[in-house]
């Protein structure tokens, strides 16, 4: 699925994140604090504060839990439009007691921030706004006009006007801050938790698709021999009928279909059975199997296989893993979609260390991104440059990063450039000459056992399908 696709569904679901039971809860813990704060002032400080008022504002959110309590089972999400009519109820109640309690005055001032971070990680950035600007039109009202806290003295409690500009503008600083760190975090989470997902659902598919071509593989190679010995019976039977033109027919017929199951059966797999030379193969062959669906698409796919001076002539063989096989197809068909004309795969290989190195002759990755590539949802250029190199094209990101994902988990180093040809720079100097990816591998950890081609391959297992 492209990138676009995930953003348009989170955008969809963000605001039903939340459930009616959860910011019900949270109410009722500001009641209680609430409630407690109004006590304490009378009783334990004695301050004199408009009771009988602050009791009716504390109660209308006891009246919403309650309704909303009996009102909606438990397991009810909120729609975009209820979580932010619930969110501005709560504002107001609270800028309403900020207002019967000293406005700016009261230290409490600072929660009129809990609301709006709330909206900022479940709701649509208008609506995010929208309660932000509530906030803050809020904030700048009750610091003008608001009812007076009392001492038991009668002395009117109240801030230095120095102190109340400094805690209206650090209230409204970070109404701003706090909304865009918890959207950032929230998003880039909820990105990253997608991301995986893809790439879960990516390594399925390909363990899928290794998996069905080992049975049909098999199935082919077991059925062969049954399916050999119908063709010869039923050849001999066909010379012995005939003259029995109505037994001839049918056991044509019998030999006709033996034929068209030999053939469904070679057309469905085309790699031998489910054994060790299934499952190991030399690098090279893993590489040409992840290009095979690239090869046709009107760009050359360019080999150079070679090893590094010093090291063993003979090819690496390693496990023919999903995830080897998804991540460097990737790899590929972005190579591909971006050249212009071909695309280059180099293998070498050291004692120690297997290198695959993709590059292509295409515009090369955009200096604004190079940086972040990797990374799921990579979208947005700074230069107006990067997008004419690229037109329409809206998904780099995820790809790559189900790439990166998956060739990182077999143990290996990704590192992405540019390279210099035909001397190709950016105004910053990078260089834009073509898109090169090195990949690296330690040997030990991709490599199978030494003593893999001398091994028997073992009687074969049955499957059970």
């Amino acid at each position: 699925m492209p990138a676009t696709g995930f953003h348009t569904f989170r955008d969809q679901q963000r605001s039903n994140w939340v459930r009616m039971r959860t910011l019900i809860t949270l109410r009722w813990v500001a009641i209680v604090g609430q409630i407690t704060a109004v006590l304490v002032a009378i009783r334990v400080f004695g301050l004199q504060i408009e009771v009988g008022l602050a009791v009716l504002v504390i109660m209308a959110s006891v009246i919403a839990n309650v309704a909303s309590t009996y009102a909606y089972p438990e397991s009810k999400r909120l729609s975009e439009s209820q979580a932010t009519l619930w969110l501005v109820f709560d504002l107001f109640q609270l800028g309403l007691l900020l207002f019967l309690t000293g406005g700016l005055n009261n230290p409490f001032a600072m929660l009129l921030l809990a609301p709006v971070t709330i909206a900022a990680t479940v709701l649509h950035l208008s609506n995010t706004i929208f309660l932000g600007l509530t906030a803050m039109s809020l904030t700048t009202l009750i610091s003008r006009h608001y009812l007076p806290i009392i001492d038991a003295d009668g002395v009117v409690l109240m801030l230095p006007p120095l102190f109340q500009f400094g805690f209206w503008a650090a209230i409204l600083i970070g109404l701003v801050f706090l909304s865009l760190y918890a959207r950032q975090v929230t998003t880039e989470m909820h990105a990253m938790g997608e991301a995986l997902l893809a790439t879960q659902l990516a390594l399925s598919r390909e363990q899928k698709l290794t998996d069905l071509g080992g049975v049909v593989a098999a199935a082919a190679h077991e059925l062969g021999t049954p399916l050999a010995t119908i063709k010869l019976v039923s050849s001999e039977l066909i010379e012995e009928l005939e003259d029995q033109p109505e037994l001839l027919d049918d056991v044509q017929l019998i030999r006709l279909q033996a034929d068209r199951c030999r053939d469904i059966l070679q057309s469905m797999g085309r790699a031998g059975k489910d054994d060790l030379m299934l499952r190991h193969a030399p690098i090279e062959a893993v590489l040409r199997e992840a290009a095979e669906p690239h090869l046709h698409r009107g760009k050359s796919v360019e080999f150079q296989i070679a090893p590094v001076e010093g090291a063993p002539l003979t090819q690496p063989v390693i496990s023919r893993r999903p995830e080897i096989i998804h991540g460097m197809r990737n790899l590929i068909q972005n190579a591909v979609d971006f050249s212009h004309s071909g695309v280059t795969v180099s293998l070498s290989w050291t004692q120690d260390e297997i290198t695959v190195e993709i590059s292509d002759d295409g515009p090369g990755f955009p200096p604004s991104v190079l940086g972040r590539i990797g990374d799921p949802y990579v979208r947005r250029r700074r230069q107006a440059v990067d997008t004419a190199k690229r037109p329409g094209y809206e998904g780099m990101g995820l790809g790559l990063f189900i790439a990166k994902t998956l060739l990182e988990r077999s143990g290996a180093q990704l590192t992405f450039a540019n390279s210099r040809r035909h001397g190709h720079a950016s105004w910053t100097g990078q260089a834009t000459g073509g898109a090169i990816v090195e990949v690296i591998w330690p040997r030990g950890s991709l490599q199978t056992s030494d003593d893999w081609n001398s091994a028997p391959l073992g009687e074969n297992q049955r499957i059970d399908v």
